[in-house]
């Protein structure tokens, strides 16, 4: 599900008020877990173990935090729902409005990209600066109270473990439990649920990997403030190597080189230099090239695989616990899908909560939010599995459907029509399907004039 079929946020579905939740992790999985919350309990308490800076900047916890992160049209259009002006308060911080369809070049299957017919507006900034500008908003709602520096120790559970009850934490005082109608694990890609369910009689969810070994590479380049340029080079098998420059604040561009089965940028500058010389559009070099380094750091993160656990596979779970974000679906990064995927989940978790039945709430959830996953997994995987060396579960009909999107991508050289149809899927407005409409079929089978 995108924006297009995900039912839009609505305050007033829940009436009926509860005691307490907890959320665990600052992410921005479990900021938008903890907004929503709000409206169905008195008393929200958000667990963070790092200590929260006070401004935007990276923090060990997020360890792509100083990467490029895309804020799609599927997070915008909600996080302005839960948080209205949101994206006026993103540029009061110095983020940038740029215009999808004319500021980004998209160098795609040998070419790049026509310009789209249409405005599509996109937010650009660090992701340091997304998430002080949700936490600030979320930090100021009466119902929430934010422990940092605050260590998640263990659920606390029923005589018969078959509902957890709260939660034990360690801070700098020692350890303390926290009793809670509802707890909600927002801990990323190391969540302990699925080992905690099986030494506690459960059945961890079903895991699906699909491994990419990928890594980043990223510098900090000056940007002249009348500059609003973007550049996007996906890999493209068996050509392995991509890189994004993105505006943001402080006049800089934020430049990530990516590289996936084995073939990492480096991280020292003269090969930064070298391995962007070898992309197939010479504007990455030239940046380099023209425009003074901020720092000498070179920042890498690496991405071994994406990793799903189905939770909507388990027909048993323990009541009073959900999980959300990364730790239920956590998948190639270059897509940039991550935090709308983060925020439509938390629409799906408020639909869950506005219901009168509490029995089997996580199941329910598990079911709305993989219908979310569904799409951007697809999405992410399916370019994945055009590279041999992915190895995992493919899913299915994926090389039919990448064929027809490499058809697709080489019209929208000139079509624009075809670069906005794209677009919108990639930015989670529109589902995959879309791009099967008859109106795009016939502009992707047509033979060229």
């Amino acid at each position: 599900m995108t924006l297009a079929t995900v039912p839009q946020y609505d305050p007033e579905r829940i009436t009926e008020r509860r005691d307490h939740a907890v959320v665990l992790g600052a992410s921005m999985a479990g900021l938008l877990a903890a907004r929503v919350l709000c409206d169905r309990f008195e008393a929200v308490t958000l667990i963070e173990r790092d200590p929260l800076p006070d401004e935007a900047i990276p923090r060990p916890g997020i360890p792509q935090g100083r990467h490029i992160h895309a804020m799609q049209k599927a997070g915008q259009a909600t996080l302005e729902d839960l948080f209205p002006g949101y994206s006026d308060e993103v540029t009061d911080a110095g983020g940038l409005a740029i215009d999808f369809a004319s500021d980004f070049e998209i160098y795609q299957k040998g070419g790049v990209l026509a310009n789209g017919p249409t405005h599509i507006p996109q937010y650009n900034a660090s992701r340091p600066v997304f998430e002080q500008v949700t936490r600030e908003r979320v930090a100021g709602l009466d119902d929430v109270t934010i422990w940092d520096d605050c260590h998640f120790v263990e659920y606390l559970v029923d005589d018969h473990v078959s509902t957890v009850e709260g939660v034990t934490v360690r801070t700098a005082d020692g350890e303390r439990e926290i009793d809670a109608e509802l707890v909600v694990d927002a801990t990323g890609r190391t969540s302990r649920t699925p080992v905690w369910l099986e030494n506690n009689g459960y059945r961890a969810p079903p895991l699906d990997e699909v491994s990419i070994d990928l890594a980043y590479s990223t510098v900090l380049l000056e940007r002249p403030t009348d500059t609003r340029r973007a550049f996007l080079v996906l890999p493209d098998s068996p050509r392995t190597r991509g890189a994004a420059v993105f505006p943001i604040e402080n006049g800089r561009w934020l430049l990530t080189l990516a590289g996936m089965h084995g073939d990492h940028p480096p991280t020292d500058l003269e090969g930064v230099i070298e391995y962007a010389s070898s992309l197939p559009v010479a504007d990455v070099s030239r940046l380099l090239d023209e425009h003074a380094l901020i720092s000498e750091d070179i920042y890498r993160y690496p991405f071994p695989s994406s990793v799903r656990r189905r939770y909507e596979d388990l027909d048993r779970f323990p009541d009073g616990l959900i999980v959300v974000g990364d730790a239920i679906a956590s998948f190639n990064p270059i897509y940039g899908q991550g935090m709308s995927v983060a925020a439509l989940e938390a629409v799906q978790l408020h639909r869950t909560l506005a219901t009168a039945d509490r029995d089997e709430l996580a199941l329910r959830f598990f079911e709305r939010a993989a219908r979310v996953v569904d799409d951007a997994w697809s999405l992410a995987v399916g370019s994945d599995f055009e590279f041999p060396q992915t190895t995992g579960p493919k899913p299915f009909g994926t090389d039919l459907v990448n064929r027809y999107v490499a058809r697709l991508l080489r019209k929208a050289h000139t079509d624009g029509k075809l670069t906005d149809a794209f677009i919108r899927v990639v930015s989670m407005e529109n589902r995959p399907t879309s791009l099967f409409r008859p109106a795009i079929l016939w502009r992707v089978a047509k033979p060229r004039p």
